[in-house]
């Protein structure tokens, strides 16, 4: 059973500490309260898994207590107990949003039969969430292989770190796959069944950046129409990443900071403290070193947050990987299209494999899916390759062991393409309109 924060309300210490001691002897972590306000002002501090609450706390109705919790704690399961059971107590907390109700006095085995029940509703949650998630955008680049060394090295290392609590920097250029890793890393982790949330920080001012990241009060600034937990409570047990954390305002660079170190904060607009249980990767194309030099980073967090440095390199220089990833996602492409294709032709392959890709991963994808929708036969040719990325390719040589007929393609297509006229090209190439006209069919040019 994963770790579970479990908040205990009632106004007897005897059923506190027995509460207390049954949940923390099997791993979880335990806030056990007398009343109302205590019991919200702890939820205001942290996120809540589960609650015991009972019905009556001294003067105070414990049923009124649910409705609060359950807005504060968005995946909260409310367990009400009482010795003064009655169908129409039961009937009422359920409908305040109690998902259990537990008569006193009550034994080990039912408490044992709650807590595995609930932590496991409350898992697949969570999961089907991040699962909805993950079809809304889903990566078919997120197949973890590489025949090269360095790609090899960097996924392994990222493998080796997801099981530790140490913060993530990964670097590379611009659609190397850093946001794709750093979700398979929280996915091997340990707090896969949490939430997974992206920050990316060029894309917000400096004031939406922090509220984005600590939450905000209402009226705290123009626009606060009303409150935001932000992203830092909302992740409560999983793992933030923070996208082209290089670009990050040093009015907010302080406050990362303190908050890697003491994992404490405050929302814009609130002087309540709060604390947080959420793991950091973060992501950068960016020179840190040379921002730490000129000022526009601290040189305290870049070093808090370069405990473990992954490299991705570029597309570049990795033929095979290019290939294979593109047949991945041309499958996924025609799924997606209602079409049925095998492939790519050769031409059009290495075309693929020879281009730089100076966009890396997120270009290829953005070809492969134009060439999908365009396409209207079972292998993807050159002719639907961007112009762009076939100049850049030039993905056939003479003395390239090739067949005849894909050398005379691409010779063909570079001979129209480079001429004003069919005509002028068939002088070109040394045969008349009709022999170019049919070898254009051919190879649907």
């Amino acid at each position: 059973m994963a770790q579970l924060n479990v908040l205990v309300v009632d106004d007897e210490a005897n059923i506190r500490k027995t509460l207390s001691v049954f949940m923390e002897s099997r791993g979880h972590r335990v806030k056990a309260v007398s009343n109302s306000r205590d019991a919200l002002a702890e939820a205001e501090l942290q996120v809540f898994d589960l609650a015991f609450v009972d019905i009556r706390l001294g003067t105070e109705s414990g049923l009124d207590l649910v409705k609060p919790l359950l807005q504060a704690s968005p995946w909260i399961k409310v367990v009400v107990i009482t010795a003064y059971a009655s169908i129409d107590s039961a009937v009422e907390a359920m409908k305040r949003g109690a998902v259990d109700y537990l008569p006193k006095p009550f034994t080990p085995g039912q408490l044992e039969l709650v807590t595995e029940r609930l932590a496991a509703v409350s898992g697949m949650e969570q999961r089907i969430v991040s699962l909805q998630e993950d079809l809304n955008r889903i990566n078919p680049e997120a197949h973890f292989t590489s025949r090269y060394p360095a790609m090899q090295r960097a996924l392994e290392l990222a493998r080796q770190v997801a099981s530790s609590e140490a913060v993530v920097l990964l670097r590379g250029p611009s659609g190397t796959g850093k946001t794709v890793l750093a979700r398979a890393i929280h996915n091997w982790s340990q707090r896969a069944t949490k939430p997974f949330g992206v920050i990316s920080c060029p894309s917000l001012s400096p004031e939406l950046l922090e509220s984005e990241l600590f939450g905000h009060v209402k009226g705290s600034f123009t626009g606060a129409v009303r409150d935001n937990p932000g992203r830092v409570f909302s992740c409560e047990g999983g793992s933030l990443f923070l996208d082209e954390i290089g670009d990050l305002p040093l009015s907010i660079q302080s406050k990362l900071l303190r908050f890697l170190q003491e994992r404490e904060y405050e929302r814009i607009g609130d002087q309540q403290t709060r604390k947080a249980d959420i793991r950091i990767i973060a992501a950068t194309n960016a020179d840190l070193e040379k921002a730490v030099a000129e000022g526009r980073f601290r040189e305290d967090l870049f070093y808090r947050l370069n405990v473990i440095q992954i490299d991705l390199p570029p597309l570049a220089g990795r033929p095979d990987d290019v290939a294979e990833l593109a047949g991945r996602m041309l499958q996924f492409f025609a799924a997606q299209n209602h079409k049925t294709l095998k492939g790519f032709t050769e031409t059009a392959l290495l075309a693929l494999r020879s281009c730089s890709w100076p966009g890396n991963i997120r270009e290829l994808r953005n070809v492969v899916e134009r060439a999908v929708i365009l396409s209207r036969t079972e292998l993807v040719g050159v002719e639907l390759l961007p112009e762009t990325i076939v100049a850049k390719a030039n993905p056939v040589s003479i003395g390239d062991p090739l067949r005849l007929d894909v050398i005379e393609e691409t010779h063909i297509r570079r001979i129209l393409a480079s001429t004003k006229s069919l005509q002028e090209a068939a002088d070109l190439l040394g045969i008349d309109q009709a022999t170019l006209w049919r070898k254009r069919k051919q190879y649907r040019l």
